[in-house]
């Protein structure tokens, strides 16, 4: 863009890292509304935090208030809402802190995109996967009833597509497994990638 230079800074994510003992990096939850994204994300932080790491949960809901709250639910807002989110994630991750997403975020293109904004080293894909009639069970927010009344349209997974990951770095099938579960198999995960120092 003409007439913005990029600032320089004289401390870096490294020097950042190193007095956290830890990485900077993005877990991306993806997965329908109501899969469970934000308990596990908020449980996985609870976690990390009385291990002693440097967390940043951002949630759906929560950005929407403030950041995003222009936004509305067209295809394009919702696509600049997930850009939106990804670049306040990359500077997370120049912080060195350990930024963890809950955005349904339903097409494939989305996710790549938010990838190429945060650098593939350091987004990790989590999908949270839970079939949707059990979504529409749990139903936390009373969303499912009112789409399935019709008072709700282009609703992911009823009327407009959820493209699940091909190939996540961490699958979680929530039928399958406990919340205590997951969150000790990302923790693993994290410490195999060097994450967690």
């Amino acid at each position: 863009m003409e007439n913005i230079v990029w600032h320089e800074h004289h401390v870096t994510k490294e020097d950042r890292e190193k007095i956290k003992n830890q990485k900077g990096c993005v877990l991306w939850f993806t997965g329908l509304s109501g899969s469970g994204k934000s308990t596990i994300a908020n449980t996985l932080e609870e976690r990390l935090n009385q291990m002693g790491y440097h967390t940043y949960l951002l949630d759906g809901d929560n950005i929407r208030t403030g950041l995003n709250r222009g936004l509305g639910f067209s295809q394009s807002d919702r696509e600049e809402n997930i850009r939106r989110v990804a670049e306040v994630s990359k500077l997370f991750t120049d912080a060195g802190i350990i930024t963890l997403t809950a955005f349904i975020s339903p097409f494939i293109k989305e996710r790549k995109r938010a990838k190429e904004i945060i650098g593939e080293d350091h987004f990790i894909e989590i999908f949270i996967d839970t079939p949707f009639e059990e979504c529409a069970k749990r139903d936390p927010k009373g969303l499912y009833k009112k789409a399935l009344n019709g008072e709700i349209k282009e609703f992911t997974g009823l009327d407009s597509p959820y493209e699940a990951p091909t190939h996540p770095d961490i699958h979680i099938k929530t039928l399958e497994e406990s919340i205590p579960t997951a969150v000790e198999k990302i923790i693993f995960y994290l410490k195999e990638r060097g994450i967690l120092c």
